[in-house]
C-alpha cells in the first residue's frame, strides 16, 4: 500500500473534524464536497468569534482582548483559533493567500509544538520505483541556523513517523563524516549533533549502505532528507520531479501543535483532496 492509499485509508477511519477558511474560493468548496461525499473528513464550518476564540489568543499568546477580536474577524486566524481551542483537528488553508500568512496565523492560533521553535515545511517524494521519502526544508526557511537546521530534522522526523511509520534521518551536506570542513558543514555537524540524526553525510551515502560504508559511516538508508539551506531543498526536490519522474506532493507545514495544510495557490481540487487527506494522516 503505498503511502497516499493509507494516507486515504487512515482518513476514512479518523473521520477528522477540519476547518476550511477559504470555503469561498471554488475549488475549495469543490474539494471539501468530494471529501465529505466519499466520507474522508468531517469539514467543519467557520464559526463565528466566540469567548473560546478570544481566549486562545489572550491566554496562550498573552495578547489584548481587543487586538484579538480584530485578528479573529479574519477567517484565516479564526479557523486557527477553532483548531486550538478544539473545535477542529485540522486546518487546510492556503489556496488564496501566501505561504507566509498561513504560517503566522498558525504560529498565532495554534502555536508550536513541544520542543520545536521553528515552523518548517516538508514534501514527500514518491519515486518511479517505489521509493517514498520525506524533503526538508523546502519551501520555507531560507538559511537556518544550526538550532533551526535541528529543528527541521525533529519536525521532519514526526512527520515521516506519522506518514511512512518510521523516519530514517540523514543532515545533508557536501561532505560525510570528517572527510570535509567549511562553514556549512560545521553547521550541519552542529545540527546534527544538537538533533541525535545522522550528519554530515552526502546524499549517495544517506541513501545507499555500499557506499556509506565504503565512506566510513555507519549506514543511514534514509528516507527523510534534510537539506542545508532552502536552495538546496528546493534545486533538489525540483531535479528529482523532472529527471527521475518523481511525484512532489506538498509543501506541507510542519512543526505546530496540530496539523496545518498549506496549499499551493494554483493547487487543483484533486490537489486539495490529496493534501487533506495526507494532513489528516498526520493527526
Amino acid at each position: 500500500m503505498t503511502v497516499l492509499e493509507n494516507a486515504y485509508a487512515l482518513a476514512r477511519d479518523r473521520k477528522a473534524r477540519v476547518v476550511f477558511p477559504e470555503m469561498d474560493d471554488p475549488r475549495v468548496a469543490a474539494a471539501v464536497d468530494q471529501l465529505t461525499r466519499e466520507g474522508l473528513v468531517e469539514a467543519v464550518p467557520l464559526a463565528p468569534v466566540s469567548d473560546a476564540h478570544v481566549e486562545v489568543l489572550v491566554a496562550a499568546r498573552g495578547m489584548k482582548e481587543g487586538i484579538a477580536k480584530r485578528m479573529l474577524s479574519k477567517p484565516l486566524y479564526r479557523a486557527a483559533a477553532m483548531v486550538s481551542a478544539g473545535e477542529a483537528d485540522a486546518m487546510v488553508a492556503g489556496a488564496d493567500v501566501p505561504t507566509r500568512r498561513v504560517i503566522e496565523a498558525a504560529s498565532i492560533g495554534i502555536g508550536l509544538d513541544a520542543g520545536v521553535s521553528t515552523a518548517s515545511s516538508f514534501f514527500l517524494m514518491v519515486f518511479p520505483d517505489g521509493r517514498e521519502l520525506v524533503f526538508a526544508d523546502c519551501a520555507v526557511n531560507v538559511a537556518p541556523d544550526a538550532a533551526q537546521l535541528a529543528d527541521i530534522a525533529r519536525a521532519s522526523a514526526r512527520s515521516a513517523e506519522a506518514l511512512l511509520g518510521v523516519a530514517r534521518v540523514a543532515m545533508l551536506s557536501f561532505s560525510t563524516g570528517t572527510s570535509g570542513d567549511g562553514d556549512s558543514v560545521t553547521l550541519v555537524r552542529a545540527a546534527a549533533e544538537a538533533s541525535g540524526f545522522a550528519g554530515p553525510v552526502q546524499a549517495d551515502a544517506a541513501l545507499n549502505p555500499v557506499i556509506a560504508e565504503k565512506k566510513g559511516i555507519a549506514p543511514v538508508e534514509a528516507n527523510v532528507l534534510i537539506f542545508p539551506t532552502l536552495d538546496a531543498g528546493n534545486i533538489g526536490y525540483k531535479l528529482c520531479q523532472e529527471l527521475g519522474g518523481a511525484q512532489a506532493l506538498g509543501p506541507f507545514l510542519q512543526g505546530f501543535a496540530k496539523p496545518v495544510c498549506d496549499l499551493s495557490r494554483g493547487a487543483s481540487v484533486e490537489d486539495i483532496v490529496a493534501a487533506t487527506v495526507l494532513t489528516v494522516a498526520q493527526i
